[in-house]
């Protein structure tokens, strides 16, 4: 049997650590919004801004010494408009180098293995995948079979992590007493030959969980499973955005599998975040997207850079950015003024 403190402690997976960013004028494209307000010594300067038809900036990976972003374009979260998300290709000094047009509205982008870009679409219902070969350019799409998503919506957000893929499965209904008794979490399989997805659950919406605080035994009724990353103690950490609650997986799928949550609050109240991600290196710099905004910044920390490990939060009600305590889940805010934040990604330069 798992040890419970042992279990608590592998959960957290690093220490907080509070840090401060410069500031910087708004763009014009929130001229009738509050500037963004920082402090030194960290500097905020605009990457890039919505252009050439594509707006909506959010989800985003590194592939070489390019960055990929993921262009939502006000479609739809069900894909029901017929229209198309933009996914544009940036060098590192924010130069455009290519686009591509997947179905329906993109949320989760990952990068598996070298070359493949998957781009997962319409996290409301009617989910599609889209992987993108970015060395050749070539597009092939995936459909999901209906038994794919008995929990009546769609997908989120991707991450790999051991050689599988896994998805959550977000918008979720609930069974007659309100509890979401549907998988929350998949690892998923493609079948090239149909051109189909298939997925198994890893864990469902109301599944036990330690809670890290308290270490105490809760069960959860995760109304709003979101955005995903893998955390440096090799946690699947997703959040689960309207319910302010960010979710950790250890060792998914096996019988030492284990839950845990996250109750997030800022200023003494819970509060919702929609992306975290861990500081890589101190070389890296962040970029992270205010997609009401339609603005991409990059955010430097100098002189001795992040500290690798550190967790950062944003949020796309509040529109602040800031550190996120991994203990007891408060987010203390560094950077204010945005419309909405989503998208974090630390980024190496490879050159």
């Amino acid at each position: 049997m798992t040890n419970l403190r042992d279990s608590r402690r592998s959960l957290r997976p690093l220490a907080f650590a509070v840090f401060a960013l410069a500031s910087s004028a708004a763009s014009h494209a929130v001229a009738a919004h509050a500037a963004p307000s920082v402090h030194p010594p960290y500097q905020l300067s605009v990457f890039a801004r919505s252009a050439n038809g594509y707006s909506q900036p959010d989800s985003m990976v590194q592939w070489g010494d390019s960055i990929v972003v993921g262009f939502q374009n006000h479609v739809a979260k069900d894909g029901t408009d017929g229209k198309s998300s933009t996914i544009v290709q940036y060098a590192l000094n924010g130069r455009v180098q290519r686009t591509f047009s997947v179905p329906g509205h993109n949320d989760g982008l990952r990068l598996i293995g070298q070359d493949e870009l998957w781009a997962l679409q319409n996290e409301d219902a009617n989910p599609n995948l889209v992987i993108i070969d970015l060395e050749t350019g070539r597009q092939t799409l995936y459909t999901f079979p209906p038994s794919t998503t008995p929990h009546g919506g769609g997908f989120d957000d991707i991450v790999e992590l051991g050689g599988n893929v896994y998805f959550t499965a977000s918008n979720p209904g609930t069974d007659s007493n309100g509890v979401n008794i549907f998988p929350a979490l998949v690892r998923v399989r493609i079948h090239g030959r149909t051109n189909t997805v298939d997925v198994e659950p890893v864990m469902f919406g109301n599944a036990s969980a330690i809670d890290i605080p308290t270490g105490a035994t809760v069960q959860l009724n995760l109304s709003d499973p979101d955005s995903m990353t893998v955390d440096p103690r090799g946690n699947i950490a997703f959040t689960s955005q309207s319910d302010g609650e960010l979710i950790f997986v250890r060792n998914p799928l096996t019988s030492n599998q284990v839950i845990g949550r996250l109750p997030i609050t800022a200023g003494g109240a819970a509060t919702t975040i929609d992306d975290t991600a861990f500081a890589t290196s101190t070389a890296a710099f962040m970029l992270f997207a205010d997609v009401a905004g339609d603005t991409i910044y990059r955010l430097d920390s100098a002189p001795f850079g992040f500290a690798p490990g550190t967790a950062y939060s944003g949020s796309d009600t509040t529109g602040v950015l800031g550190t996120l305590n991994l203990d007891t889940g408060v987010v203390t805010p560094v950077a204010t003024g945005f419309h909405s934040v989503r998208g974090i990604v630390f980024v190496t330069p490879l050159h």
